[in-house]
């Protein structure tokens, strides 16, 4: 046999062996094929089950006697809880946080305030005399823990004759630029006008956020409102001490601000931010409490909160 014989009958045997390579492979195609087991036509297919928590959320039948309440996430910018959150209702001494917030953006910590008469003749409590000047921080310190009407009433005047404007024009100008849409003032204060004008409105959503930007603005006149007593020294060398409004402030963890409020029109009101972790810090406000329901109010959305964050419904 020669050469080309022998290259003849090599290519005829490659050939033969890969058909039939693609013969077996083509019968098992064709087996598998026909023993699958086909679904029955009009079953549907069982749908896929998603595992998904079966505890309850902490924040379910909480008894409130507040009108409106939230707990908000000042990190994530989040409502956790909410009660008539957009609400707007009168503040009363809340007030005050938007009186320092907007004295703080306008001036600095260091600058004299004067007590004038004006604001020696409000209504209590109140703690000062006329002519006495505090720098704005220690002011700001005394007036917010112990809700003093004339320390507010003075931080006004001074951001009014800075901005050469109203004290309400001063302060309306803070909360747009916090973009509070529920917030105004007509005092610094928060005392009621009359017996159907407040001092000062706003609603639970815009006071969590004020409450964190004064947090933000001054870590250490917010860490003074959770503390029992304030202290300072006028520039005439009058030394002062106030207690805090606050009896609860011992009672909550890893407190950063707390801020009371209660007048006839506003009801019982409270403001406060605690830090649920590492720099964490969550604001809870209640408005249109009573006087005593308040903390209690606010104490019940604390530990709903911290369970909440334990996963569990309650602690």
């Amino acid at each position: 046999m020669d050469t080309d014989d022998l290259q003849n009958l090599a290519l005829r045997t490659r050939f033969m062996r890969e058909a039939g390579f693609a013969l077996l492979f083509a019968s098992g195609l064709l087996t598998f094929f026909l023993f699958l087991p086909i679904a029955p036509q009009g079953i549907t297919p069982a749908p896929i089950v998603i595992a998904t928590s079966t505890v309850p959320s902490a924040f379910e039948q909480i008894p409130l006697e507040a009108k409106a309440a939230i707990v908000y996430d000042l990190v994530l910018g989040e409502t956790l809880y909410e009660k008539n959150a957009n609400a707007q209702l009168p503040l009363a001494s809340l007030t005050k946080l938007l009186t320092v917030y907007a004295a703080l953006i306008e001036l600095a910590p260091s600058t004299p305030i004067t007590i004038s008469a004006d604001a020696t003749h409000l209504d209590g409590p109140h703690a000062f005399s006329v002519g006495q000047t505090f720098t704005l921080a220690d002011l700001a310190r005394l007036t917010l823990v112990a809700s003093l009407n004339d320390g507010a009433a003075a931080i006004a005047s001074a951001i009014a004759l800075r901005e050469n404007r109203s004290q309400h024009e001063a302060l309306a100008g803070a909360a747009a630029a916090l973009n509070l849409p529920q917030t105004y003032a007509i005092n610094g204060n928060g005392l009621d006008e009359n017996a159907a004008i407040s001092g000062g409105y706003g609603s639970v959503l815009d006071l969590a956020r004020l409450a964190g930007a004064l947090l933000e603005k001054s870590p250490t006149i917010a860490a003074a409102t959770t503390q029992s007593f304030a202290r300072a020294i006028s520039k005439g060398g009058t030394s002062f001490k106030v207690n805090n409004t606050d009896p609860v402030i011992n009672t909550i963890p890893r407190l950063l601000l707390s801020k009371t409020g209660f007048t006839d029109l506003a009801g019982g009101n409270l403001v406060l931010v605690f830090d649920v972790g590492i720099n964490h810090p969550i604001a809870v406000v209640i408005l249109g409490s009573s006087m005593k329901a308040r903390f209690t109010d606010g104490t019940a959305l604390i530990n709903a909160t911290l369970a909440h964050f334990a996963g569990v419904q309650s602690l």
